[in-house]
């Protein structure tokens, strides 16, 4: 016999006889034994009970709820309501496997508006602990308990309410019991499951208490809905969420997105700040997760998470949610509309510069510490004084020799490098770094009125008519036809050669000149003088960052990072300006690429052919196990043509492709946007800065670069004393 043949003695062959189990009959399982199974998908571990019970306790229309937990809630879980209660005669009833009062037919689950509508949690629950009921409707004279293993039914004393008492989870299966945790732990998933539903109900009253002591509480909040789930936010997740977050309220079609997204600064290393919310449903879900990301994707540093709590509210009808037993996953009749709904509603949120709310509100806060004050000390403030003139005469202090910018009118002359042949050309040069930026006292007058000058800046929507008027021209390196294929006089040149800071051109006309017109001064000081929220710039440091006071202290800005996000959203805009609401012009490729597909793949190619041809895509099969790729967009045309295809039929297939077109198209326009921007060591004039500073001020997402990194900080007075040890 072979020695790699199996042995296949008559002994071996009674073995194998004797492991072959016997055949057992079909029959139905016992109601007990069901209902234990179940609680094994119901119930994971005591927070899986709270979740459930909460959920009836909110169906009930309750607007306190109480929980009372001992040992983590292995030993009691106790959840009590002041909701609609349950009459006597449903008591038994209630306890019946897939016996509810939410749902009566197929069109009700079809459009589940309640939290719960299996009608098993209770059943479950109370296979695997010992479960008791006690209510009171209104209406009715006294409250009943009924007790679930024995069955029996008793008057009891209690308001109008239910309260569901669970002690010793699992204590018929005993194996289940071994895996839980510690209590601490099981108290922390507990604590965590009540926390998502307060969020979701600002105007329900939550407190938990655990081993007779009080350990949260969240007050109902009152107030418009804005005003309630800020309110509820700040109260669990802290001031913190709110202030370095922006309110988020946008409708696509049947969508409508509300809640708070929180600032690219605000982002953590881990995503526990992430809440999600379906028709108050809280639920993790890929296609709402993968919208947030997409529309932090270009102001985010590193691996970092943003922080964000979003309420969408849709149409019943057009969401699944029975799909999971604890019902935290969903599915959508379009993901795609949710997807671009919930990406939209974030990246407008986002788009807006935050210096002058950043001003403001520390104005407010200014303002407050200033009212408290008199409170604190028992005095009354006196009313400010002006500056009384001094006395004796002002010693006028002199740096050196005066020297003073030359104001501009447009950005192409701004950024053009300074002429050694030009008029007066001692004068407009910048003088050493010793020097440059430490004015004589008469000229500081020039100055101030450079830094008080209002840099007049059209709207971003303007910014591609301007652009063409100033004849501004944008090219990738691969000189895709995408740019060629609009008259001479709207096309758009490489960004590189935008800022030529090496030889002055009337062809090297700078991007930023799309977005200023020509300036008329005003008088540097005058009440009706524009605050502006990041201040006049006052020095330079190293060719790398502009120091810039304004009412609040001192700003600090990375001038290559801010203007990098600037020439970036101006070549963004161009863009789009450009192509509309048409499709994106695409590429033909002249011999197809070729790739073996799934059949996933060759699926989605087939069913989304209109939309691959929208994003400028043309992917055909070319065998029954291989996709052809015939065309690309043509700003993509000297990318991977098979990898494009692949990352497209990957996200068509769960999300919405744009994003990767859009993604891969914006990857370019950020290395031609990073090269094209102005380099550390450049020497800028008082009126080079202040004209950056003026347009960071209107430039969407303009406190990121396209990294991720801040573009700028401010530094308060009060920051500022405490380095000093003022007031101390």
């Amino acid at each position: 016999m072979n020695a790699s043949s199996p042995d296949l003695s008559p002994a071996s062959t009674e073995t194998i006889a004797q492991a072959t189990p016997e055949r057992r009959p079909i029959r139905d399982l016992p109601d007990e034994l069901i209902s234990q199974i179940a609680a094994g998908e119901v119930v994971e571990r005591p927070a899986s009970v709270v979740r459930e019970l909460v959920d009836n306790a909110l169906d009930s229309g309750a607007r306190q709820i109480n929980v009372r937990l001992l040992a983590g809630g292995v030993r009691l879980i106790a959840v009590e309501d002041d909701g609609c209660g349950i009459p006597q005669a449903e008591l038994p009833v209630a306890l019946r496997r897939h016996a509810t009062s939410k749902i009566s037919d197929l069109h009700d689950l079809e459009t589940v508006a309640t939290m719960g509508f299996r009608g098993e949690a209770l059943a479950a629950i109370a296979s695997v602990s010992e479960t008791s009921i006690f209510s009171r409707p209104a209406g009715q004279e006294s409250a009943f308990l009924l007790d679930a293993r024995s069955g029996e039914l008793r008057p009891a004393a209690r308001n109008q309410g239910t309260t569901v008492e669970v002690k010793e989870l699992f204590f018929s299966t005993p194996a289940r019991r071994k895996f839980l945790k510690t209590d601490a732990t099981e108290l922390a998933h507990c604590i965590e499951s009540v926390r998502r539903h307060a969020l979701a109900r600002p105007d329900v009253g939550f407190a938990i208490w655990h081993e007779g002591k009080l350990v949260e509480q969240w007050r109902a909040a009152s107030g418009t809905s804005e005003q309630a789930i800020s309110s509820r936010l700040a109260d669990v997740l802290g001031d913190n969420f709110v202030k370095n977050s922006l309110t988020v309220d946008h409708w696509a079609g049947p969508v409508h997105v509300t809640g708070r997204a929180g600032i690219p600064d605000a982002a953590r290393s881990r995503p526990d700040h992430q809440f999600c919310y379906v028709n108050g449903r809280f639920v993790r879900d890929k296609v709402l997760t993968h919208a947030a990301r997409a529309a932090y994707e270009d102001v985010l540093h590193g691996n970092k998470q943003p922080i964000y709590a979003l309420y969408i509210e849709i149409d019943p009808a057009r969401v699944d949610v029975n799909v999971h037993p604890t019902k935290i996953e969903v599915r959508f009749r379009d993901s795609r509309e949710v997807h671009q709904a919930v990406r939209h509603a974030i990246d407008n949120a986002l788009a807006a510069p935050r210096a002058a709310a950043v001003v403001e509100a520390a104005a407010q806060q200014a303002a407050q510490d200033a009212a408290r004050q008199p409170a604190l000390i028992g005095t009354v403030p006196e009313p400010a004084k002006p500056a009384a003139t001094p006395a004796w005469p002002q010693t006028r202090m002199s740096f050196g020799e005066e020297r003073a910018g030359t104001p501009v009118s447009d950005l192409a002359k701004l950024w053009a490098p300074m002429r050694e042949a030009a008029p007066a050309s001692s004068s407009t040069t910048p003088a050493p770094l010793n020097a440059a930026h430490q004015p004589a006292s008469p000229a500081q007058a020039p100055m101030a009125e450079a830094a008080a000058e209002p840099m007049a800046t059209p709207a971003p929507d303007t910014a591609a008519a301007d652009g063409e008027a100033a004849g501004i021209k944008l090219r990738p390196s691969g000189q895709s036809s995408y740019f060629q294929s609009k008259p001479a006089a709207t096309q758009v040149q490489e960004a590189p050669a935008a800022i030529n800071l090496a030889a002055p051109s009337a062809a090297s006309a700078p991007v930023t000149a799309a977005a200023t017109a020509p300036v008329t001064r005003t008088p540097p000081a005058s009440d009706n003088a524009p605050v502006w929220p990041l201040g006049r710039a006052v020095a330079q440091i190293h060719g790398v960052y502009i120091l810039a006071e304004n009412s609040q202290g001192m700003v600090i800005v990375d001038m290559h990072a801010a203007h990098e996000r600037i020439v970036y959203e101006q070549l963004k805009n161009a863009v789009n300006t450009e192509n509309g609401d048409e499709q994106i012009p695409s590429q033909p490729l002249l011999i197809p690429a070729t790739f073996a597909a799934t059949p996933e793949e060759v699926a989605t190619a087939e069913a989304h052919a209109d939309t691959l041809q929208t994003l400028g895509m043309e992917v055909s099969p070319f065998s029954p196990k291989t996709l052809a790729v015939r065309a690309v967009p043509a700003t993509l045309a000297q990318g991977d043509a098979v990898e494009l295809a692949r990352s497209v039929l990957a996200e068509l297939a769960q999300h919405d492709a744009s994003t990767v077109v859009q993604r891969a198209r914006n990857e370019i326009l950020a290395t031609m946007a990073c090269h094209g921007a102005v380099r550390a060591n450049r020497k800028l004039t008082i009126d080079e800065m202040n004209a950056l500073l003026r347009q960071m001020e209107v430039t969407e997402r303009s406190d990121q670069c396209n990294h991720g990194r801040p573009t700028w900080r401010q530094l308060s007075m009060k920051e500022l004393d405490a380095l000093f040890l003022r007031g101390r």
